[in-house]
């Protein structure tokens, strides 16, 4: 059995999608619902059992010699989260007792780390996951340190030899976009946000420069097609001789014009960008530039190529934002 947690989520619910695709028959889904269309999201899979967090560790007692892989996607994920105590409950307690769980009854565990982990990026973004190198990056909001205070706890289990389960990986996500995040309101990627603004205005808004380097609509992210994340993390869970915490990105750092204007050009349009002030409260810990260094994953043997941002904005948008059924 292969249990996905944040199943119905983002990139939970893309991971499901691809397991059945490969024929898997035993999966678990467990996540919250709620009221909205997020159910949407799993409605065309076939799935043994949908269950909520609390939950979780009952039904893995009930099924520990069947449960195979842990792929753990999720958590609060709302970088404007103020709740720390939820934070910690939901991204670092759960993490880490599914860390021990698996540990203890030899199950896999991909889990989800964030690029949020790198702060402002003045560390940089070599995926290095020694303990001495963690202990430097400086996460800028709760949702990044409760993903990092992860990290660092599982590199100083593994670097003491400590309990550990028998093949593990963490993924440090950058900027995903792809279908089935329609339920993640403010978190909406900026692909999604740019075709609903076009769609409606014929504008798309990006936020003007405040940074004497970068000019407006020059900062950069590495966007990455949600495909490419669901291959690198079944890659992971398919090869046990790698293990770490890996950056998932293309590698390749795009401006937000080149985003915007990859949307305009999938809906058959001419660019039209409107720009506005950074809001003050995120203006001094915005980051101007992330590219994930994807040199250890390929080194451990990953070679599928990226998806280019055209590429990949095109699918989103003509093979899902503007299809009849969205979803993947």
């Amino acid at each position: 059995m292969i249990i996905v947690t944040g199943g119905a989520g983002f990139i939970g619910s893309n991971i499901v999608r691809e397991l059945e695709a490969r024929g898997t028959r035993d999966i678990a889904v467990c996540d919250l619902l709620g009221s909205d269309d997020k159910w949407k999201n799993i409605a065309k899979r076939e799935l043994a059992v949908i269950l909520p967090p609390e939950d979780l560790f009952e039904f893995l007692s009930d099924n520990a010699s069947d449960i195979e892989t842990v792929f753990h996607m999720g958590a609060v994920s709302a970088t404007t989260e103020r709740d720390a105590d939820l934070i910690v409950r939901s991204n670092i307690r759960l993490s880490l007792d599914l860390w021990d769980w698996c540990a203890e009854h030899d199950a896999a565990l991909i889990y989800a780390s964030s690029a949020a982990t790198y702060g402002d990026g003045t560390q940089g973004f070599a995926g290095d996951d020694s303990v001495d190198v963690l202990a430097q990056l400086r996460p800028l909001n709760t949702y990044g340190w409760s993903k990092h205070a992860v990290d660092r706890r599982i590199a100083r289990i593994v670097h003491e030899n400590g309990p550990r389960p028998r093949h593990w990986a963490g993924l440090k996500f950058f900027n995903v976009y792809g279908p089935n995040e329609y339920h993640k309101g403010e978190q909406l990627s900026v692909a999604l946000k740019n075709f609903g603004e076009i769609s409606d205005t014929g504008k798309a808004v990006l936020f003007r420069s405040h940074h004497p380097d970068y000019a407006d609509g020059g900062q950069k992210r590495d966007f990455v097609w949600v495909g490419d994340c669901v291959d690198i993390a079944l890659w992971l869970a398919d090869n046990p001789d790698t293990q770490g915490i890996f950056n998932v990105g293309t590698g390749k750092a795009r401006t937000f014009e080149d985003l915007a204007k990859s949307v305009f050009t999938a809906m058959g349009l001419e660019p039209n960008i409107d720009f506005v002030d950074t809001p003050e409260a995120i203006r001094d810990r915005y980051q101007y530039f992330t590219e994930a260094d994807m040199s250890r994953l390929r080194a451990a043997g990953y070679d599928k190529p990226a998806t280019e941002l055209e590429d990949g904005v095109g699918t989103y948008v003509r093979g899902y934002l503007m299809a009849d059924d969205r979803y993947a």
